[in-house]
């Protein structure tokens, strides 16, 4: 691999090695599974105008139902987390990492990307 495909590959990992940012194309392919945790951390309205096919909402903002709604997800299987821009998700993934989830992707770009 070479250095700057090293750099600018389609994936990358962070510092902790849980969570993967995915590009579009890849996430796109990681997600059309039926059984998939995909999760949308915009606010409602966000979500409301507009979101991935079989995403749910689970808001970063709210506190309180962010850690509860994902307490009933199962933590050894793959998340997979957007927001509208990359921020917030990268946020959430570093949550997620604390609450014991062991493999957390983010969409490189949030929804932003995806349209």
């Amino acid at each position: 691999m070479s250095f700057l495909s090293s750099l600018f590959g389609s994936k990358s990992t962070t510092d902790n090695g849980n969570i993967v940012i995915l590009d579009k194309n890849d996430y796109a392919k990681a997600i059309s599974s039926n059984k998939v945790q995909l999760v949308d951390v915009r606010t409602p309205s966000e979500y409301n105008g507009g979101h991935i096919k079989k995403a749910i909402n689970i808001d970063f903002f709210n506190a309180s139902n962010f850690k509860s709604a994902f307490d009933k997800l199962n933590k050894t299987q793959p998340v997979y987390l957007y927001c509208r821009s990359g921020a917030r998700s990268q946020k959430a993934a570093r949550k997620l990492v604390g609450m014991g989830f062991t493999e957390i992707y983010d969409l490189r770009g949030g929804y932003s990307s995806w349209n």
